[in-house]
């Protein structure tokens, strides 16, 4: 199974940017489908962004990332990345990144365990 580990989180002001990789193991990690998940305070844990396998050409947003947030792989360096701009609060969580499939016109996690995940934090 791919193992991964996000990184690149941090504290940044309204409007900012920061970029959120996720690197995995394995020499299969090519063949998986990633999805960003987030989880903030007294809430759900909910799709960011999902990337497919391969060249990723197949990617879905959630509406409330969309013409903000990008998701990019590079499968040499077993990597997926979440650049994310124009923040606001409300994307204030922490970020997870999981192996999904396809499942009624979404994703769903491969794996019900998750990694610690990246804090993003928003400041008004």
């Amino acid at each position: 199974q791919v193992q991964l580990v996000e990184s690149g989180g941090g504290l940044v002001q309204t409007g900012g940017s920061l970029r959120l990789s996720c690197v995995g193991s394995g020499n299969t990690f090519g063949l998986s489908a990633v999805g960003w998940y987030r989880q903030a305070p007294g809430k759900q844990r909910e799709l960011v962004a999902a990337i497919g396998s391969g060249t990723g050409d197949r990617i879905k947003y959630a509406d409330s990332v969309k013409g903000r947030f990008t998701i990019s792989r590079d499968n040499a360096e077993r990597s997926v990345y979440l650049q994310m701009n124009a923040l606001k609060p409300e994307d204030t969580a922490v970020y997870y990144c999981q192996t999904v499939v396809p499942a009624g016109g979404t994703v769903v996690p491969t794996r019900r365990s998750w990694g610690q995940g990246t804090q993003v934090t928003v400041s008004p």
